[in-house]
């Protein structure tokens, strides 16, 4: 016979169960044994990662790739704090993550005893909100709330502290018929006047341009984007996250704008007399491409808006009750943008052993297809983004908000549980590789067909070049690498070396045919630098 009570720790994993949560990254520790201990009977399912920083990636990238929530666990103090680099990623690119930390039980709390500090205050500015749980009953609401926040509203990470003896605390079993997420009470209303405002200024405008940012992937908004630009002869562009939104391809598309953009995109940014913002933040990057023109700006989360028509709501809600206006065409506006470059022009044809990374990463490209691209930091980076043609949602992934060294090898496990019918294939420098290499043994264990590029230069060669540029010459940026082919075969993952033109294309086909999980070191000429961005010139 069932008890009418209930574990707190087995109440939060029937939340997660009930809202859809199939996977959970972590890493276990004392003092979140009591939600460990209920996770083993639940139907998600555990991916015990090498490292908190990984588990705290994975979900991130599991996220990105789903355009759902990501979901980490970690036990408290170093635990808690090895997540942060990760947290820290997914706060600036407002990534939907759940983040749940054990910590010391109530009685020792603030004592100063083992593994005891005040993680609530580390977590607090680099979440949408950090919550001290102090009952079980605050606890299990709590959660229910944080996904309903995430799914209905705004994006970004939560977190959850729970004391020790409150994840084993016990509370009425009647709790779980009201734990299922409603999205009626947290979905944002449109306001009909904003609408209006917006569908006036729209109207009048000679030279109208869509810019569509990462709120447009997450309220899974691309057919009614491509329909409505369609339908109306608007051009899109996009900033990085939203990349693939409406296909690079597509003769609506200008491609990305701001600091990497294209000359087509920066020239309508710089040129449109209305700006529709679709979910997007107005970084400093981006406002490189944009110029003195009226803003229509719809976002989910309040506290970013800005431009002439501010409209809190959802991205996809907002275009398809626009959907049915019809608006002028404006042929003057297509004929200038359509004789602008909407790619740029790299040269990669170049015959030199070792290979040039701009070729290396065209070769890995063009063989990758239609796989998902994780993309790690480091003058990769670059050339990646330079090179890419970008067709689908959620199909370039990159922690561009912060940056962080290692993002490659841990994300690409969270987009490849997420996607078990597409390839992933992670590009990572040398440098990288090195943050989170561990990861391999996780890749390993679950037998993922990912494929890892290591770009190896054998130094940090992006701030090589930053510092040669700012300080005329280079400190402490040679790196004295370990043999990666080794290290991979250590960890049971099959590996290669290439370093010659149609060697890396050759190899990455070679591995998406094995369908296992591989390893490519592509030795590049380590003197190439990466071009300026032509805003910067």
């Amino acid at each position: 016979m069932e008890s009418d009570n209930l574990r707190c720790a087995d109440a939060l994993v029937k939340i997660l169960e009930l809202n859809g949560v199939k996977f959970l990254f972590g890493h276990p520790g004392e003092q979140i044994l009591p939600f460990y201990d209920a996770m083993r009977e639940s139907k998600i399912k555990h991916i015990l990662m090498r490292h908190e920083q990984g588990a705290a990636h994975a979900a991130d990238g599991y996220a990105r790739s789903s355009a759902s929530i990501g979901v980490c666990a970690a036990t408290g103090g170093p635990g808690a704090l090895n997540l942060i680099m990760g947290v820290a990623t997914a706060y600036k690119d407002s990534v939907p993550l759940i983040v749940i930390t054990g910590d010391v039980s109530r009685d020792m709390k603030g004592k100063k005893g083992f593994q005891d500090i005040d993680i609530g205050a580390v977590f607090k500015p680099i979440t949408l909100k950090s919550f001290d749980i102090k009952n079980p009953q605050e606890g299990i609401l709590t959660l229910k709330k944080a996904i309903e926040t995430l799914t209905y509203n705004q994006k970004g990470p939560i977190h959850l502290n729970f004391p020790k003896d409150v994840l084993e605390s016990y509370v009425a079993r009647s709790i779980l018929e009201s734990l299922e997420c409603d999205n009626e009470e947290y979905k944002t209303k449109i306001a009909f006047k904003k609408l209006h405002k917006a569908i006036k200024l729209l109207k009048n405008s000679e030279k109208p341009l869509i810019l569509a940012g990462a709120g447009t992937v997450w309220s899974k908004a691309s057919d009614s984007l491509k329909k409505f630009a369609e339908e109306n002869e608007i051009p899109v562009v996009t900033t990085y996250p939203a990349r693939g939104v409406v296909s690079e391809d597509s003769s609506i598309a200008l491609g990305m704008i701001g600091l990497r953009g294209t000359e087509a995109a920066n020239y309508a940014g710089k040129n449109c007399d209305v700006l529709i913002a679709l979910g997007c933040k107005f970084s400093e990057r981006t406002l490189l491409g944009i110029g003195d023109c009226k803003i229509i700006h719809i976002n989910i989360d309040k506290s970013v808006l800005a431009g002439d028509v501010k409209i809190h709501g959802d991205v996809k809600e907002f275009l398809d009750r626009i959907m049915e206006v019809k608006f002028k065409k404006c042929e003057n506006w297509l004929s200038i943008i359509n004789k602008l470059s909407t790619k740029h022009h790299i040269n990669t044809n170049y015959p030199n052993v070792p290979i040039k990374p701009q070729r290396a990463i065209k070769e890995i490209l063009d063989a990758s297809g239609d796989s998902i691209v994780v993309n790690d930091a480091g003058t990769h980076t670059t050339w990646v983004t330079l090179l890419i043609s970008v067709k689908t949602p959620s199909s370039l992934l990159f922690s561009g908000g912060f940056g962080p060294m290692g993002y490659g090898i841990p994300g690409a496990i969270g987009a490849a549980l997420a996607n078990p019918n597409k390839r992933v294939v992670a590009v990572v420098g040398d440098g990288d590789f090195q943050m989170t290499s561990q990861e391999l043994a996780t890749i390993n264990e679950l037998d993922l067909p990912i494929i890892i590029c290591i770009i190896n230069n054998n130094s940090l060669r992006i701030i090589k070049q930053w510092q040669e540029m700012q300080y005329g010459e280079s400190y402490q940026v040679e790196l004295e690498n370990p043999d990666f082919i080794k290290l991979s075969d250590a960890y049971h993952v099959p590996a290669s070396r290439v370093d010659s033109p149609g060697e890396v294309f050759n190899a990455v086909q070679k591995a998406l045919t094995l369908n296992i999980p591989y390893l490519i070191e592509v030795l590049v000429d380590e003197k190439e630098e990466i071009p300026l961005p032509e805003v910067l010139e």
